[in-house]
């Protein structure tokens, strides 16, 4: 299984049988390099541009979007619906987080991307989204979970790995916080510093670790 974060919330899943999913496509207000890269299916979490600009992904890619079930070649992907903010969407409107079964070397593991989260989850919530394997996250603020709202998010889940997204970097043009300060919140989770934004992870070796309040950080980097 690979993983490349564009910046913001959008990444690249790419299926040990080639299937590519891009998740959250941004547009060129938010700072970030579009074009993205083809891949044959996009899910979008809501119907912001800084989320839903599939016309930046190059080719003719079937959205997903909603709650319920979805098909991606051999990927499994599921939506639960959630909110933008704390009151019941009334704010910024509604939210999908998409949970994508990526069958890897005999196994499936189960990434989980947030979206646009904007409160904490239900105990409903967060049973529709099963045992977390990889877990993507916003954790800057502003318009989704805050730093110590993440963490706390976090804790509720356990996943096995998170991957911190939607936070402030030098290309961003939103008032978000660093990630840095997701991570100092979460205390006893150990911290791998990428230096690319791309990583390559075998199923194997991420069932290995154990789901955890505080499981260890995978922090992409952005690459102009």
């Amino acid at each position: 299984m690979k993983l490349k974060w564009y910046g913001h919330a959008a990444f690249m899943v790419t299926a040990e049988d080639g299937t590519r999913i891009i998740t959250d496509p941004y547009n060129a207000e938010v700072g970030y390099r579009v074009p993205l890269e083809e891949a044959a299916w996009v899910t979008i979490s809501h119907e912001h541009f800084d989320h839903n600009s599939i016309g930046n992904v190059p080719g003719t890619p079937e959205a997903i979007r909603g709650a319920g079930s979805h098909a991606a070649g051999g990927v499994k992907v599921t939506g639960v619906a959630t909110e933008h903010d704390d009151v019941g969407g009334s704010k910024r409107g509604h939210n999908t987080v998409f949970c994508l079964d990526v069958p890897d070397g005999g196994e499936v593991l189960r990434l989980c991307h947030l979206g646009d989260l904007g409160h904490q989850l239900t105990a409903e919530q967060v049973a529709a989204l099963g045992e977390v394997d990889v877990l993507m996250i916003p954790v800057g603020g502003t318009y989704t979970l805050d730093p110590a709202g993440a963490a706390e998010q976090v804790r509720a889940i356990k996943p096995r790995l998170v991957v911190p997204m939607h936070y402030k970097t030098a290309a961003l043009s939103f008032p978000l916080k660093p990630v840095d300060d997701f991570i100092a919140e979460m205390i006893g989770s150990s911290v791998e510093r990428t230096g690319t934004p791309s990583v390559e992870r075998g199923a194997a070796d991420i069932k290995a670790l154990p789901r955890s309040e505080r499981p260890p950080l995978l922090v992409l980097e952005y690459v102009r």
